[in-house]
């Protein structure tokens, strides 16, 4: 049977529970594409101004031209108050979109389910922290409840993630992607579990920032500015974590820690619990890890504009053959270097700069003879080079997108090639920042550790590879797909990182994926080979 077949019609009535932001902006989606809508609250004023906002928002959209003002007025009139629970008894779907409280949400199913609605309809919560099995059981028939879980705010964001509990049946899952493809969604599928596929998968995304803040590797400032410019994400970690709310944030680090038992991965930051402490609750309270008193935008310097690349002239040696690497030496040559390998550089003039990429390979000749860069992607410049004069450095592909590149020293590292290494980059029109010596240095832990969160939810079934990118993409405005962007990195670069920050940093929130391993096991590391978490075409 083909997978269209299986799929039904949309439901022709929906039903709203709860007419706040997110309840309001769901039933937009629902009358806007085309189903009767039911917006229930137990407030009458909250269910009117629900209403109210859902048509403001029809009528500003028809304004900006996202569509008609007739699609708007057809929109308008297929949405209803409904200030009873037994006034959302014809739906065919029943989306909640109460406060996150379990014990709220199981009165709420258990009501529902006793004959309130027809035997066959559909019950979904929007819960984003809570387990969708937990709910369900409160249900008569758990197995017509399901996860709709909608990224705020629900019109603007393109991801819906459809999760599935512990009893819910296919029909469940199929009416909940058929609703959500006909609102425009880009559907995903989870299994239930602590985050579902999405919000797990970046959990390290603000933890690792949180560690390396602890460790005292950057500022915070430093470490925003590095992600958005080193890695393409339109908001720093801290940024993001002020925007969601510091107490929000913190609430859902401990659901995630008490619901595994104490996963190390998943430890709270006792920064956070500090700031909150603080009332420093993020933008909603005027200041966070940032001061927002200022104004909209002031909180930060902005960043520096694009720097032009100049042109080098000299000698370099890159030694490795990583994707970084075979990136480096591109850019390098476009801009004017000569590059050439440690064996092609015998008996020629010293160079202006060696950048040892090699990792744990010894080159096949000494790297000497002129100021040394060790890319930090392995593991520590401390590491790899102790008491040793070089600097380190990390960058992630693709470079030709990135604008920063961060530069480490050790205590022995000469001025000369701090020096040359900030020219050579210079050169390539990227901006260099320094920061203390860790394992894959800023970036690469973060990026590294989120490849990793990603690379256990794979192994463990929660959802597909092409699922886990989509909703990275779509819920979180990542740059690019996690594990695609791992299959840039190079998977054994990725292991590299993270068996380096655990040998070194011996913590257990650092051990591997047993996925990711395997894939480097058998070889396959991505691009570079034709296979990695997805199959590539190989350049010959």
């Amino acid at each position: 049977m083909s997978r269209a077949a299986q799929i039904p019609d949309p439901p022709a009535t929906i039903g709203v529970a709860g007419a706040g932001t997110m309840g309001a902006g769901i039933a937009q989606l629902a009358c806007l594409a085309g189903a009767r809508t039911l917006l229930h609250d137990p407030l009458p004023d909250a269910l009117q101004r629900g209403l109210e906002r859902v048509g403001a928002q029809l009528e500003r959209g028809a304004e900006r031209g996202r569509w008609g003002e007739a699609e708007a007025s057809a929109a308008a009139a297929r949405i209803e108050g409904a200030p009873a629970l037994e006034d959302l008894k014809p739906c065919e779907l029943v989306i909640e979109a109460a406060p996150e409280r379990l014990e709220l949400k199981r009165e709420l199913f258990a009501r529902l389910s006793e004959d309130l609605v027809a035997e066959d309809c559909v019950l979904a919560t929007n819960t984003s922290s809570l387990l969708v099995t937990a709910i369900a059981t409160a249900a008569k028939r758990p197995e017509r409840v399901v996860g709709m879980h909608f990224f705020n705010p629900p019109p603007v964001m393109r991801l819906l993630e459809v999760v599935a509990g512990a009893q819910t049946s296919k029909r469940a899952l199929a009416v909940a992607r058929a609703a959500g493809e006909a609102m425009g969604k880009h559907v995903i599928e989870a299994v239930d579990g602590p985050g579902f596929l999405v919000n797990r998968s970046n959990r390290p995304f603000g933890l690792e920032a949180l560690k390396l803040l602890q460790e005292r590797v950057a500022p915070l400032e430093e470490i925003d500015r590095i992600c958005r410019m080193g890695g393409g994400f339109r908001m720093g970690p801290f940024e993001l974590m002020d925007l969601v709310g510091v107490d929000t944030g913190l609430e859902v680090s401990r659901s995630f820690y008490e619901q595994s038992f104490g996963e190390p991965r998943w430890r709270p930051s006792p920064i956070t619990v500090r700031t909150v402490a603080a009332g420093r609750l993020g933008r909603k309270s005027g200041r966070g890890y940032y001061d927002y008193s200022k104004g909209a935008g002031r909180h930060r310097p902005e960043d520096p504009p694009p720097r032009p690349a100049g042109r080098g002239d000299g000698l370099i040696v890159i030694a490795g053959d990583s994707p970084l690497a075979v990136e480096l030496t591109a850019a390098a040559q476009s801009s004017g270097w000569e590059v050439v390998s440690p064996p092609e550089a015998v008996d020629r003039e010293p160079p202006f700069l060696i950048l040892d990429l090699a990792g744990a390979e010894v080159p096949d000749v000494p790297l000497q003879g002129g100021p040394q860069a060790i890319c930090c992607a392995a593991g520590s410049l401390g590491g790899l080079d102790p008491a040793g004069g070089a600097v380190g450095f990390n960058a992630l592909p693709p470079l030709g997108e990135v604008s920063l590149v961060e530069l480490t020293r050790g205590p022995d590292s000469t001025q000369a090639a701090a020096s040359a290494t900030e020219q050579f980059f210079g050169a390539l029109g990227k901006h260099a920042v320094w920061v203390r010596d860790t394992p894959g240095l800023v970036l690469g832990r973060i990026v590294c550790q989120v490849i990793n969160e990603a690379a256990f939810a794979l192994g463990e079934g929660v959802g597909s590879a092409e699922d886990i990118d989509a909703g990275m993409v779509h819920g979180l405005n990542y740059p690019r797909g996690i594990l695609a962007w791992a299959d840039e990195i190079g998977l054994d670069q990725v292991l590299s990182a993270l068996d380096a920050l655990f040998e070194e940093l011996r913590e257990e929130r650092y051990r591997a994926a047993p996925a990711l391993r395997a894939l480097v096991w058998a070889g396959k590391l991505g691009r570079q080979t034709g296979e990695g978490f997805f199959a590539h075409e190989v350049a010959r």
